[in-house]
């Protein structure tokens, strides 16, 4: 694993569909010293964390229609497996070496937690929180790293870590607030099912190290993703009927084929292109503007509400965020 494993958790979203991944490859090839900043690369980072945090946005515009979050998830899936499937094709060609027999099944775990139960109690928690209380949980993903490291590798935490955590916390205490305020059902549950979706990519990103040193970090997020797809698109035949889907509005298809693309693929490849010109670290930091654009766009698409107290929560969690991905080795 890199030596700066949370690092990789700033950046982008945490469905995240392996935009952390993506750069944990980069972060132990790229050279030392200082390098010229790249404006292309700099500016797919910024679309590519922008189009992830778009995800949220689509979501709870298909939940105006009435569709449920398995669902969702299962059309989303539909529509993103081919492209990952090619995705890990090419990047298996790249490898040139067969993965290890040891290896699947590790894959399978790291699929289901990473990726499906990740993704499945992000969607759950979209329908009773704002996008914008949800983008900022998902930003404690750093600090959850860093509690685990704590906890499990028995790893020293300084003191501006330390000040990382309570940052972050507070900041999504006050957004938390805000809503409670704002009124609306089950806010609590919503806001805890999405915490464990950030505190299960968490262990994801820790349990992932050493696999993606070996087997490659766009090779093993196409694979992990594929796998995940396949619990997606099970979970969906075993609690609902098929016949719903000719009962679905036709909006929520469109809005899936976005989903699955430009909130998904497209943003994976974007992020993965990036990293390569212009580093790990300045492109994590980049995608801090998520949390940015997810209230921008909720105040655009959703009118959900925008106040003081829900832009200051932003900042903090921002802050503490960057702060707890500085984990010392």
């Amino acid at each position: 694993m890199p030596a700066n494993r949370a690092d990789q958790a700033v950046c982008a979203d945490t469905d995240r569909a392996g935009s952390r991944n993506l750069m944990n490859t980069q972060t132990s090839t790229s050279t030392p010293g200082p390098r010229r900043v790249d404006p292309g690369g700099v500016l797919l980072a910024a679309l590519g964390a922008i189009a992830f945090s778009g995800k949220a946005i689509v979501v709870k515009l298909s939940f105006r229609y009435g569709v449920d979050a398995v669902t969702l998830l299962a059309l989303r899936m539909v529509v993103a497996l081919p492209c990952f499937v090619a995705l890990g094709w090419w990047s298996a060609r790249k490898a040139g070496q067969p993965l290890q027999r040891s290896d699947y099944p590790k894959i399978v775990g790291l699929g289901f937690f990473g990726y499906y139960l990740a993704s499945y109690l992000d969607f759950a928690g979209l329908a009773y929180i704002t996008a914008t209380l949800e983008r900022l949980i998902l930003y404690l993903t750093p600090t959850l790293v860093l509690l685990v490291s704590v906890l499990v590798y028995k790893r020293k935490v300084s003191r501006i870590q330390i000040a990382a955590l309570l940052i972050s916390y507070v900041g999504v205490g006050l957004a938390f607030g805000h809503d409670m305020q704002a009124g609306g059902d089950n806010i609590a549950l919503g806001s805890l099912l999405v915490f464990g979706s950030a505190l299960t990519y968490a262990i994801y990103l820790i349990g992932s190290g050493q696999m993606v040193a070996r087997v490659g970090a766009v090779r093993l997020t196409a694979c992990a993703t594929g796998v995940a797809s396949v619990f997606c698109i099970a979970q969906f035949l075993i609690l609902r009927p098929v016949s719903i889907l000719a009962e679905l509005p036709h909006q929520v298809y469109w809005l899936s084929l976005l989903n699955g693309t430009l909130c998904t693929v497209l943003p994976v490849i974007m992020v993965m292109m990036g990293v390569a010109r212009i580093g790990p670290t300045l492109a994590s930091q980049i995608g801090m503007i998520g949390p940015v654009s997810t209230i921008v766009l909720s105040l655009l698409l959703l009118g959900e509400p925008m106040g003081v107290i829900q832009v200051t929560g932003t900042v903090l969690v921002l802050i503490g965020a960057l702060a707890a991905s500085q984990v010392k080795r």
